[in-house]
């Protein structure tokens, strides 16, 4: 084989290695473009799904009637502040020795870890169901030691009682000798950003399940 011949067979596999290498890249980058968006793309979670991992989301998103109560800045606290964000509604009070602090924590964790676009779209509000002892002044201590973002609520105990049975939250005062508890509901509250009660997240919370319902649901429900 002369010279030419050979030179010519060189450049034909050197080509054929190219295309080869060329062709193996690009699968590359496709299979990993597809497993970012697999990891990226939030999942729309069936009902059953969203049960297993803690979450009740309704078919028919509630309605509920306007209410009158303060934030923790003394400033009105009604409905509309429940527009144009989704909302997790907590209701406790500052004297509660362990599930309060204990949800208040976990909800400031999965706030912190929640992405940028999604936090901003997001708020979590406390509701005290001991009003008496709960004022503007006590919350505004109590709520930013969890998270500074969080809001704290407080008023008159019928309209509190009123918004609380609206969201399936049940209280009630329990005497302990010259003092006195609340026994509450667990259960976090979702109102959607339409104002709308959305459905709710069972308690005990749990950061990576929370996410994965929370993201489910407000990625999956049409917002005009």
């Amino acid at each position: 084989m002369s010279s030419n011949e050979n030179l010519k067979v060189t450049q034909k596999q050197q080509r054929g290695i190219r295309l080869t290498i060329t062709a193996i890249v690009v699968f590359i980058v496709v299979v990993m473009l597809l497993f970012l968006n697999k990891i990226l793309t939030p999942r729309h979670l069936s009902p059953i799904e969203l049960q297993v991992h803690g979450a009740i989301e309704f078919e028919q998103p509630r309605r509920f009637k306007d209410f009158t109560l303060v934030d923790q800045h003394n400033q009105p606290f009604e409905r509309s502040r429940l527009e144009g964000k989704w909302s997790l509604v907590f209701f406790g009070f500052t004297h509660c020795p362990d599930i309060c602090p204990t949800t208040m924590a976990t909800l400031a964790q999965w706030y912190d870890g929640l992405p940028e676009k999604l936090r901003e779209q997001t708020q979590v509000i406390l509701v005290t169901v001991d009003p008496a002892r709960d004022t503007p002044a006590v919350l505004a201590e109590y709520v930013p030691y969890f998270h500074q973002d969080f809001i704290g609520v407080t008023g008159e105990f019928l309209p509190i009682k009123r918004f609380a049975t609206q969201l399936n939250v049940a209280f009630t005062k329990v005497v302990q000798g010259d003092s006195y508890t609340m026994d509450h509901s667990g259960h976090v509250a979702l109102v959607n950003a339409k104002g709308d009660f959305h459905g709710f997240f069972k308690a005990p919370l749990q950061p990576d399940n929370l996410t994965l319902t929370y993201s489910s649901m407000v990625n999956n429900f049409p917002f005009d």
